[in-house]
């Protein structure tokens, strides 16, 4: 992949949160620095403190891919074109910086409704709050056997 560390975050955090205001994509900026950070489970073991191995490890990211259920998704890192606010959430989220009230946040999903469901994904993260369009979740003790 072409991309330098920056670029394909600026990318994701367009793709995944682009239409969501500097709350929303600085939201999802806090949970792929939060899943680099990791110390314990599935992310540090797959991630290894690599911004790349996080928003390329399959199956995370729809946005990282460009299919998705067998069907092409146009929708992904390699189509977007990052202005100035992406890079500079990017590199505030790098700096360190997370959104205050967004915990240890490992995972976000749309759910295309209202509410949100309060465990995600199965028993290893728990509902903290909803920003925009996405629901936020932190983990619980079992997501250090993941």
């Amino acid at each position: 992949m072409p991309f330098n560390d920056r670029e394909l975050f600026a990318r994701l955090i367009q793709c995944e949160a682009g239409g969501e205001g500097d709350v929303g994509m600085k939201a999802v900026a806090s949970v792929v620095m939060n899943r680099v950070q990791s110390v314990a489970g599935e992310y540090a073991r797959t991630g290894r403190g690599s911004i790349r191995n996080i928003i390329l490890q399959q199956g995370q990211f729809t946005c990282a891919s460009t299919t998705e259920n067998g069907r092409p998704n146009n929708q992904n890192i390699y189509n977007m074109n990052p202005t100035n606010v992406h890079y500079e959430i990017a590199d505030w989220a790098i700096a360190g910086n997370r959104l205050p009230g967004l915990g240890l946040s490992l995972w976000f999903y749309n759910p295309f409704r209202p509410d949100c469901r309060p465990y995600f994904p199965s028993e290893v993260g728990y509902l903290i709050g909803k920003y925009q369009a996405h629901c936020f979740y932190d983990p619980t003790d079992l997501y250090e056997f993941t």
